[in-house]
């Protein structure tokens, strides 16, 4: 019902008195438990796919090079968020199905336009979400590097 507060599989919604404040990983898992809970070879950037795919095909390569990019365009893989990630991933995909069809269309074959439309105009969506412009990096250096600098100036 609207209003109350509610817990969901140990998870606080709220502060009333009938709820269990949420517990921490390491208090719900126990140590002999742990295999349980290991991260997936997708989540620690073991596999690229959730599927067994065949890394060596043209689509996989490509798809590879392309999120690379885009994950550069985003401020590399320890700056850019899990969210950005994903939607990063979205965006690959649509890249490489669109480059492969339009690859059918140069070699003659017909084009479902209004599928192509949807695709490029959900590409174009999801490009404006993460942002055109490349992500700016700071380059200021440290207090440290700086002061390196300038003693190695004062000495030349």
């Amino acid at each position: 019902m609207y209003g109350t507060n509610t817990a969901i599989e140990g998870l606080s919604m709220g502060t009333d008195s009938g709820t269990k404040a949420a517990k921490s990983r390491a208090d719900r898992v126990p140590a002999s438990d742990s295999r349980t809970y290991a991260r997936s070879r997708l989540s620690n950037g073991a596999d690229m796919f959730l599927a067994d795919v065949d890394g060596r095909s043209r689509e996989a390569r490509r798809y590879r090079d392309v999120f690379a990019d885009l994950v550069a365009h985003l401020g590399g893989p320890d700056y850019a968020s899990e969210s950005r990630k994903h939607l990063a991933k979205r965006a690959t995909a649509l890249i490489v199905w669109c480059e492969t069809i339009e690859a059918r269309l140069a070699a003659g074959d017909d084009l479902d336009v209004g599928q192509f439309t949807t695709a490029t105009n959900t590409l174009r969506r999801l490009l404006l979400d993460l942002g055109l412009d490349p992500a700016q990096r700071d380059v200021t250096p440290s207090l440290s590097e700086y002061l390196a600098q300038r003693a190695g100036e004062a000495t030349a």
